[in-house]
């Protein structure tokens, strides 16, 4: 078989080499005529996979989208053409939640706030939401959850009114894009809603650019009337409204689930999807692969403050590594999909063992559903 994967995509080859022969492509560039071989195509989401990237090709059996999202893939003509798919839902949860987390800590401490004195809106509930949602409240952020599809269908957890979103203090969206329907997420913050929000309040985008109108925004933005910003996606990538930048706070070029860890998940969700698809025994998985972390271990005092909280965080992912390469990057030819592709490792809070040095009482901050690995031979439930 020919198996064509994106380029960005950890451990393809190690992953797929035995099913046969691995070609590499670019996500944003591929084209119907390079895949009219393909038998498999595993791509991320630059890539649009519809009618027109596969209708030169007759043979293709299986195609797998190593990200949550699936909006850009045609789901309706793969069904038509009997072509087997497959998704990574859940893959970068973790490191999306790790990046919001990231990003508040810096806010807090350069708008001189205490977390846990804020609300927070969660919009969109699914494996994201909920891992966000997991992590702030292991802080003691009172969070809320929207997500009028999940309640609709029964979900039996508390969700909000979007007048309580509009009403909270921070806003982190985390939503799939849907074009239409009765809760579609296209502009779902459109100038009207936009306008609702105070110049206090703190509006985090890390799911799709389109659920912003972006050019709205920037109206706002110059009117000095936008919330506080954090953008990690946007309308129209990779050419995006530049002039957009000076107005947001923390700007990253889509990366909020690059981590190493959430991103080796995707590929290995897609390896054992096909080993299914095949009917044959996986024989792999990412721990033949990953590189252990370069700090795994380190002591610590039961004494947490909001400053070492902040420190062990950023000693992992600090996101303002990632604004200051997208500012300085962002200008040069490609300069969006350059930093995606040559993305500096980055590893997940898991990958550091906690070791107190007292016993640490874990009703203040449950660090283990933070995300860190704590060695809990001494604690204090």
């Amino acid at each position: 078989m020919k198996i064509y994967i994106d380029e960005n995509m950890p451990h393809g080859k190690d992953f797929f080499h035995g099913f046969g022969e691995v070609i590499t492509f670019s996500g944003r560039d591929i084209t119907a005529e390079q895949l009219k071989d393909a038998d498999i195509l595993l791509v991320r989401s630059i890539t649009k996979v519809n009618q027109a990237l596969l209708s030169l090709n007759e043979k293709i059996k299986f195609v797998g989208t190593a990200t949550i999202g699936t909006d850009h893939i045609d789901l309706d003509y793969l069904k038509q053409r009997n072509i087997a798919f497959s998704s990574a839902p859940g893959c970068n949860k973790v490191s999306v939640a790790e990046y919001v987390l990231s990003a508040l800590l810096v806010l807090a401490e350069t708008k001189q706030f205490t977390l846990t004195d804020k609300s927070v809106a969660i919009v969109g509930s699914g494996n994201t939401g909920s891992a966000v949602y997991q992590c702030l409240t292991a802080l003691g952020v009172c969070c809320k959850l929207y997500d009028p599809p999940l309640q609709v269908a029964g979900d039996s957890r508390d969700f909000c009114d979007f007048s309580d979103v509009l009403s909270a203090d921070i806003i982190s969206l985390h939503v799939p894009k849907t074009m239409q329907g009765p809760h579609k997420t296209f502009h779902l913050f459109d100038k009207s809603v936009l306008e609702q929000l105070t110049q206090q309040q703190i509006l985090i985008n890390a799911c799709r650019g389109e659920v912003i109108d972006n050019h709205a925004l920037l109206t706002l933005a110059l009117d000095k009337k936008a919330p506080i910003l954090v953008l990690d996606v946007w309308e129209n990538e990779p050419n995006i409204e530049k002039a957009l930048l000076p107005f947001v706070e923390l700007a990253t070029p889509h990366i909020a689930g690059y981590s190493l860890d959430g991103r080796v998940r995707g590929t290995e969700m897609l390896y054992q999807a096909l080993v299914k698809y095949l009917n044959v025994s996986p024989v792999l998985n990412s721990k033949n692969f990953k590189a252990p972390a370069n700090i795994s271990q380190i002591s610590v005092s039961p004494n947490i403050t909001p400053e070492l909280l902040k420190s062990l965080v950023h000693l992992i992912y600090d996101v303002r590594r990632d604004d200051a390469l997208f500012r300085t990057k962002v200008n040069h030819q490609n300069g969006f999909d350059l930093m995606r592709k040559n993305y500096p490792e980055r590893r997940e809070l898991s990958t550091l063992t906690l070791n107190f040095t007292d016993p640490l009482n874990l009703k203040t901050i449950d660090f283990n559903q933070i995300g860190f690995t704590v060695n809990d031979t001494k604690r204090i439930e």
